[in-house]
């Protein structure tokens, strides 16, 4: 009698595949819930119902509802990285400033095409869930696009003379960042960097909760020029919209 040897390594091939698609729509159907009834309404109970599962067979994917959460977090993170990376990827690296201007757009353009999913990660936190070190990975990735901005501007990133020195504790905190994402670029310009970027997501968080509506709708004149403004703020080489 012969055997196959490789028959118990198929076997355990379509046990993976077939977890893997259950654990995608298990995902799909709790994004589904998201848009729904928010974080806060997240249920393991409601998802398995919804994909015709007993709810018990749901915990051997995602033993709890911030299991599941999780899960949503880091797909979302390196949805939004890949999607940053791709756009910086697209742009000459010399030129810096339509690097920066792409990926400004690009998050803007992911956030608006994916609310919920933002919403999540850069929304009101979830009452009782507690990120764990798992996400943190996924969740510089974008953050990793600015620094490589930063570095490929070197000194061609701009520090007047006439701006005042950072304060003692945030020239730490800053040489700290630098030395997480963009080596070597002065502390100064890490800082109005992270001005920079907190200024896009705020931007993006009003546009996405209506605090536009009747003043700068559409708001894509308006996130471009503020993008522009920006990399004059940074100290990006370069001028204007060119």
């Amino acid at each position: 009698m012969t055997t196959n040897p490789s028959a118990p390594n198929a076997s355990r091939t379509a046990r993976e595949r077939a977890r893997a698609e259950l654990t995608r729509e298990i995902k799909q159907e709790a994004r589904r819930q998201l848009a729904a009834s928010g974080a806060q309404g997240l249920s393991l109970r409601a998802v398995a119902r919804e994909l015709g599962m007993v709810s018990s067979a749901i915990y051997r994917y995602f033993p709890s509802r911030d299991e599941l959460l999780t899960g949503l977090i880091i797909d979302a993170y390196d949805a939004l990285g890949e999607a940053a990376e791709a756009a910086d990827a697209e742009v000459p690296a010399r030129d810096i400033r339509g690097r920066w201007r792409a990926v400004c757009g690009t998050v803007r353009a992911w956030a608006l095409s994916h609310p919920h999913e933002y919403a999540l990660i850069y929304g009101s936190p979830v009452p009782g869930y507690q990120a764990p070190q798992a996400t943190v990975a996924s969740a510089i990735r974008v953050v990793r696009v600015l620094g490589g901005i930063l570095a490929d501007a070197g000194a061609g990133a701009g520090d007047p003379d006439d701006r005042p020195p950072l304060p003692a504790p945030l020239a730490g905190q800053a040489a700290g960042v630098a030395d997480a994402i963009a080596p070597g670029v002065p502390g100064p310009v890490i800082a109005r960097a992270l001005i920079a970027w907190t200024q896009l997501f705020g931007m993006i968080s009003f546009e996405l909760f209506g605090q536009f509506v009747g003043s700068l709708e559409p708001a894509g004149p308006f996130a471009a020029y503020a993008a522009a403004q920006m990399a004059d703020f940074i100290g990006l080489p370069g001028q204007g919209l060119a």
